[in-house]
């Protein structure tokens, strides 16, 4: 392998299972005579890959987060203090900061580290740059092979939702491996970006750019590095999975042309936006594509002239949702983007991959051609909804047929085949999200969340550990929205509380306490109430400040040296109408004098 290598993250199509496992981002390999499980294995090794860099997220209020300049001196100082050589390497479209750690470190380095940049109370977040993979698993190879349409049995109900949408004027981003051209698709793809920033992982010749053209993601034994137990991954040489036109092709291949297949929004346009390639993708390229596939800004890369209306990322990896990633998705909602992801494909509860397990999002689980929970996918209690994902190992005709490329190792001709996995049910989803965004002018992400939800059916087949709200109906969710009722309020409303107490150190730093708020649309109220309760036995010593998802502060209660009185109890209210209602909102406390303690009781946020 050349150069420094973060973690990976996969495709999540899938052959025997555990692909998404890993907490990365991994594409599938091409059909083969065999169907090894290729998602696991990637997935092993990349779960046990060293990490190389970390992404930083700093408060608001510090000039780290504002200045690459002080970004760069603070890595410094703080490698110097943790005995490693630490580089500044870019801002990332959330405002994070991407740091290199000079190399591979072992765990106890890494730990160092990560502890002192945590020991600062200028640093909201610390999160590894981790490699994610592509989640579905090809097979071999028109409209009669697309069961998961129009089957009676556990077809999603796509063509009696035809008659009121077919998703003209929505747009969808595919962030996945690219898009390799095709004829069925050709019509229905605009111009996307290409956002893998290593060169060799990128496999065409350069960095990012904007040509997210997808030149195949084949792979050598252990050219991937090795897993915990010295095993190369991938254990056998792979070839091309084309995964991204797969999804792609769910989504919006042209319908009524006299070839191929029908996209299930068949009028929208789909946008590739690539992110994965040999070995998979990194976390802060992927936080890179979310914000700007929904219209958000991205040093160095021109703004994109097709923002989302949905996302779909059949991607993943193990470990639970990270803060980086969160703080992404969370933008990108607020921008008015639905972004659907895949439950993963390990036989595992999803609560612990990602982004399967973050807030904001609708995960999908897989159900085979019988409506029984697919083998290999995640269940658990992040499921929202499940969505035909196919079982290839009953057969090819069981699997979910799409677009795609006969090349191995470089371009081929154009091809249908099928696949199987979480990465073919979550494009189901993306599809009837895109369909609803015509079908109900306005329709906000959490209004798209709710309805597809209330008009899923009970799954005809068996589900063990969760699959959400059923199986997705089209017909039915489309039918609810357009029957001239309201699709109703934002699922979350009311008030959200934090009652663990989080001790205040006596003359200390700043310690917070998180509320996670989902569900709403837009911007919060112009008189956000926040009740606080803080126990302490010399109130006038500390100094409260409200952060906003997006890094905006409100002072809530200075420092007041004439206030001996006892404990913090008052409600405050603050204009929020400038700042987006959904993502973690922090309260932040610090005592500024000593000999008086106390803690954080209880606080909350009254929309």
């Amino acid at each position: 392998m050349n150069g420094s290598r973060p973690l990976r993250i996969s495709l999540l199509t899938v052959t025997t299972g555990a692909l998404l496992a890993s907490g990365v981002a991994v594409s599938t390999a091409a059909p083969a005579p065999t169907a090894a499980p290729l998602s696991a294995a990637v997935e092993t090794g990349a779960a046990d890959a060293p990490v190389e860099r970390l992404i930083i997220g700093y408060k608001s209020r510090a000039a780290e987060a504002k200045s690459d300049d002080a970004a760069s001196k603070d890595a410094k100082a703080k490698g110097k203090k943790a005995g490693e050589s630490l580089g500044f390497d870019r801002r990332l479209g959330t405002g994070a900061a991407l740091v290199d750690l000079g190399g591979e470190l072992n765990e106890d380095s890494l730990s160092e580290v990560v502890d002192t940049f945590r020991a600062d109370s200028d640093v909201a977040y610390v999160v590894p740059d981790r490699r994610m993979y592509a989640m579905a698993d090809p097979n071999d190879s028109y409209y009669d092979r697309q069961w998961d349409l129009f089957e009676a049995t556990a077809g999603m109900g796509v063509p009696g939702a035809w008659s009121k949408a077919t998703g003209e004027g929505v747009k969808v981003a595919v962030i996945d491996t690219g898009y390799v051209a095709h004829s069925d698709l050709a019509a229905n793809t605009v111009a996307g970006y290409d956002f893998i920033s290593d060169p060799w992982m990128a496999q065409d010749g350069g960095g990012r750019d904007s040509n997210a053209a997808d030149p195949g993601d084949w792979m050598n034994r252990g050219e991937c590095g090795t897993d915990s137990n010295g095993q190369p991954v991938p254990p056998r040489d792979t070839n091309n999975s084309w995964h991204g036109t797969h999804v792609a092709g769910t989504i919006a291949a042209a319908t009524g042309n006299g070839k191929g297949i029908a996209g299930i929004a068949h009028d929208a346009t789909v946008q590739p936006v690539r992110v994965l390639g040999k070995c998979g993708g990194t976390t802060a390229d992927i936080i890179d594509a979310i914000t700007w596939s929904s219209g958000g800004s991205v040093s160095g890369v021109p703004a994109n002239p097709y923002p989302a209306d949905v996302i779909n990322m059949s991607l993943g990896g193990g470990g639970a949702c990270d803060a980086g990633t969160q703080s992404a998705i969370n933008g990108a909602v607020n921008r008015g983007t639905t972004v659907v992801v895949a439950a993963g494909n390990s036989n595992l509860n999803a609560a612990g991959f990602n982004p399967a397990s973050c807030s904001n999002v609708i995960t999908v689980a897989a159900s085979d051609r019988e409506g029984n929970r697919a083998a290999y996918s995640n269940y658990g209690s992040t499921i929202e909804v499940t969505a035909p994902g196919g079982e290839t190992t009953a057969g090819s005709a069981n699997g979910i047929w799409s677009t795609l490329n006969t090349g191995t190792r470089s371009v081929g001709s154009e091809s249908y085949s099928a696949y199987q996995g979480t990465s073919m049910a979550a494009p189901h989803i993306a599809g009837l999200a895109a369909l609803m965004y015509e079908a109900k002018s306005g329709i906000t992400p959490g209004q798209v969340s709710t309805a597809i939800r209330e008009n899923a059916r009970d799954l005809p087949g068996s589900c063990s550990g969760g699959c959400g709200a059923g199986l997705a109906d089209a017909a039915a969710t489309i039918a609810a929205i357009t029957g001239g009722a309201d699709p109703g309020p934002d699922p979350v409303e009311g008030v959200f509380t934090n009652s663990d107490n989080v001790a205040i150190p006596d003359y200390g730093g700043w310690v917070a306490s998180d509320i996670e708020v989902t569900g709403r649309s837009g911007n919060g109220p112009a008189q956000l109430k926040v009740p606080v309760d803080i126990k302490h036995t010399f109130r006038g010593d500390l100094v409260v400040v409200l952060e906003a998802p997006d890094g905006t502060d409100f002072t809530l209660k200075n420092l007041s040296q004439s206030d001996s009185a006892d404990n913090v109890q008052q409600t405050f209210t603050v204009d929020a109408s400038r700042v987006a209602a959904n993502g973690t909102w922090q309260l932040w406390v610090r005592d500024t004098y000593a000999n008086d303690t106390g803690y954080i009781d209880s606080w909350g946020l009254t929309f």
